[in-house]
């Protein structure tokens, strides 16, 4: 009777033993998944981002929330690493959230999963101008500064985005207007000009001018004691230039000419070859038209904008 109980016990703890192992080797495995890739400039050609897996399997890849067309399943390469490619056209600048959702092919083996975000920023113009105005703005360190407040390198003049309070931070501002076959925005064309600086109650005037032996529109901020600018960290500021009414414009356009090489007219087959090149060419307009705006606000990463510091101390 004992030997039978016995049998009994030992029948039941394999079996118990077997059902435990069973479950444990049909219990899914949680995979895992990475997004990268994506870095793109808004308007020009597809970013790649890429998705890498733990097996094989598809994924779904999403931007800001919406799935990527033509990106709802792509399979993964069947060997490791296991890669899924989606190409995705950005439909706007500025930081942009991406994300994948993976569905394994051995759904026994393991389970679905979603990779973390990843936050991509997508590229946009810097120079942010409205058409036709277009313009190229630095900072450089105004001359006369002495001491602690000299230019570090004994340069005065030098193009930077760090000053300290003390300091005289001056503006430059180059531009062209295409509605005038890229003429340069200087006085002539240009009836305001003039810089918005946050915590700045009025707005800077530009000026056009000579300096030394280069023209360009220039304003001043001085820094120092109150009332004088003084608030530490990022300046933010918007350059503003407002042209003139004009009376035409000037539209690009072609025209066959002759070919030249060499400055000799260029034949074949006995006859003269021609080409077609473009031109400008000016349009009086019926009425004036008012003139174009034309404004600037820097966008560049946080460590490149243009910041103030405090003195230095001993």
């Amino acid at each position: 009777m004992k030997k039978i109980i016995s049998s009994l016990a030992i029948g039941s703890l394999v079996l118990a033993a077997g059902i435990s192992a069973g479950a444990s080797a049909s219990a899914a495995t949680l995979p895992t998944l990475v997004i990268s890739g994506g870095s793109a400039t808004y308007g020009l050609d597809p970013a790649i981002i890429v998705a890498t897996a733990s097996a094989p399997g598809v994924v779904k890849f999403s931007a800001a929330g919406l799935v990527v067309t033509g990106c709802a399943e792509v399979a993964t390469t069947t060997v490791t690493p296991f890669v899924a490619k989606c190409s995705w056209v950005p439909a706007a600048g500025g930081a942009t959230v991406l994300t994948g959702s993976f569905t394994p092919t051995d759904s026994a083996a393991f389970t679905a999963v979603d990779s973390a975000p990843f936050t991509v920023k997508v590229g946009v113009p810097v120079q942010g101008v409205i058409s036709p105005i277009h313009m190229y703005v630095d900072t450089v360190l105004g001359s006369g500064t002495t001491g602690a407040l000299a230019p570090r390198f004994g340069v005065s003049c030098a193009i930077t985005s760090e000053f300290i309070v003390g300091q005289t931070i001056v503006f430059r501002v180059y531009g062209n207007n295409s509605d005038q076959g890229g003429a340069v925005l200087d006085s002539s064309n240009v009836a305001k000009a003039y810089i918005e600086v946050a915590g700045v109650a009025n707005p800077i005037p530009m000026n056009y001018g000579n300096h030394s032996g280069a023209s360009f529109w220039t304003g001043v901020l001085k820094t120092g004691a109150t009332p004088l600018y003084n608030t530490l960290g990022l300046i933010s500021y918007k350059v503003t230039i407002i042209g003139k009414p004009q009376t035409s414009v000037k539209v690009l356009a072609t025209k066959l000419v002759y070919k030249v090489v060499d400055g000799k007219k260029v034949k074949e087959a006995g006859k003269y070859v021609m080409e077609r090149i473009s031109y400008y060419k000016t349009v009086k307009l019926p009425t004036p038209m008012a003139g174009p705006v034309g404004t600037w606000k820097s966008n560049f990463m946080p460590a490149s904008q243009l910041t103030l510091f405090a003195a230095p101390t001993a």
